[in-house]
């Protein structure tokens, strides 16, 4: 990369330094507002895979309660796990694991939220994909085939971009 691609870059994009290399973002200048973030995505299974699940009739245990408590430790980790992000004081993680019998499958649902100088976006996000593999790795027993899908930012609020929804 040449100097003035890496100047013309570092200038458009906050975690990239003037020589075009990764930075963390330095927030210590921004206020600490509240903000949340909430991410969903979704695990699709056999019909039989499902009931089970339901049924409480799985090799492993709770999957769900399992599952749930994946996405929350996952969360408060997320600083070790994705570089650049920064450590954050969590408030709130919440995580549900919702059955959708039309799937057939379940729906997974995680918010974060803080008061901090920057989002929660990959913590709401994090918690989501965690909780997925684990449901995934309490059933692969059952079922090699399933299938996670659609990880995605349903909605954040606070912070200098301002609110953000997924439209429907």
């Amino acid at each position: 990369m040449t100097q003035e691609n890496s100047e013309i870059l570092s200038t458009n994009l906050s975690h990239l330094d003037h020589q075009g290399q990764a930075q963390m973002v330095d927030v210590s200048g921004k206020e600490s507002t509240v903000r949340q973030a909430v991410a969903a995505a979704r695990v699709r299974m056999l019909k039989e895979t499902f009931t089970a699940i339901q049924a409480g009739n799985t090799p492993k245990g709770d999957v769900l309660a399992t599952a749930r408590l994946a996405g929350i430790m996952a969360a408060k980790q997320t600083a070790c796990l994705i570089p650049l992000c920064h450590p954050l004081p969590l408030q709130k993680i919440e995580v549900q694991v919702t059955p959708d019998p039309e799937l057939p499958g379940y729906q997974i649902q995680a918010t974060v939220k803080t008061k901090a100088e920057t989002g929660v976006e990959m913590e709401a996000l994090t918690a989501v994909s965690v909780a997925a593999l684990t449901l995934y790795d309490m059933a692969k027993a059952l079922e090699k085939s399933i299938q996670i899908e659609l990880i995605r930012l349903v909605s954040k609020t606070g912070g200098k971009s301002g609110d953000y929804s997924q439209p429907v």
